[in-house]
């Protein structure tokens, strides 16, 4: 698929379902696109799809099993919106660092594909709002999905969610307690973390490791 030219290519783009409840469109919405004006169009369509069928369908989707509605904060960014907002202070990284990110439809600089999407999951905020629960569903997440990176913020404990190939499985977070929580090497980044999430509903059988393709 080349890049759409037209809003009927990019309405068709738009339409290309990534797993059973998500669609392409569901990504393309961004507010420094819509603001400024800069239209937020993947350069290369096959890739994005690819890397987005691969987020919703291996992480996305159990979230959604589990905890009802997922709401997308902000995922897909096209090389010009995000090159805008990293030269404008509009927290965005440099476009390179956002490969195989929000950028979907670049490789990173070691040829893995991969993407990312702002979600908030609204059923845990309603019920895990004191400080430090965001690390609740980050223990879930863990133990259950084949993530790469969980990047967690302090409002409604949005989270950057990564599938990536050859996932590192690495959480910070910009919400108190502020830092990095786990990365391979970590006393506690093996086993289970049960503990943490008492009363959550199950979730799939844990997918760890592996090259996640």
């Amino acid at each position: 698929m080349r890049q759409p030219k037209s809003m009927k290519g990019l309405e068709t783009l738009g339409r290309v379902r990534l797993s059973e409840n998500f669609f392409m469109r569901d990504f393309l919405y961004s507010e420094i696109s819509n603001y400024y004006g800069i239209p937020n169009i993947p350069h290369h369509p096959d890739v994005a799809v690819e890397a987005g069928t691969k987020l919703c369908g291996e992480l996305l989707e159990p979230l959604r099993a589990a905890f009802g509605h997922v709401a997308i904060r902000s995922a897909y960014r096209s090389p010009e919106v995000n090159g805008f907002g990293n030269e404008n202070g509009l927290n965005c990284a440099r476009n390179e660092a956002n490969h195989a990110h929000h950028i979907w439809d670049y490789r990173d600089g070691e040829g893995r594909l991969g993407a990312t999407a702002c979600i908030i999951v609204p059923w845990v905020h309603d019920r895990y709002s004191a400080e430090g629960d965001w690390r609740r569903l980050a223990w879930w997440i863990h133990d259950h999905l084949p993530y790469n990176s969980l990047w967690f913020f302090p409002k409604l404990w949005a989270v950057n969610v990564n599938w990536r190939e050859q996932p590192e499985r690495r959480i910070d977070s910009y919400a108190a307690p502020v830092g990095l929580l786990t990365k391979p090497g970590f006393d506690n980044h093996a086993g289970t973390h049960a503990g943490w999430y008492e009363g959550f509903p199950e979730g799939p059988p844990a997918k760890r490791g592996g090259s996640g393709v």
